[in-house]
């Protein structure tokens, strides 16, 4: 049986539970810990779900939200429907 993994990505909700409430207030702790991303980069990084991230960016966005990943990234899976044969 296959099973359907999906995720939920919490940047917004930590940034709003921590008062930033622009994509630049983020961009600047960020550089502050080396992290180096263009305004439209740190805009998808908080408006989309990322397919991948890179361990520092990871590891920066924890420092600066004092989290760890499991409260940035929800992880659900369930047991997918058996696909009918005909």
């Amino acid at each position: 049986m296959t099973r359907a993994v999906d995720y939920q990505w919490h940047l917004a909700e930590l940034m709003a539970r921590n008062a930033m409430h622009n994509t630049t207030d983020l961009a600047s702790h960020l550089t502050e810990r080396g992290i180096t991303l263009s305004a439209s980069q740190v805009y998808r990084l908080v408006t989309n779900r990322p397919e991948r991230i890179s361990l520092p960016i990871l590891s920066a966005l924890c420092d600066i939200f004092h989290c760890t990943p499991a409260e940035l990234i929800t992880v659900a899976a369930e047991n997918a429907k058996p696909l009918r044969r005909s």
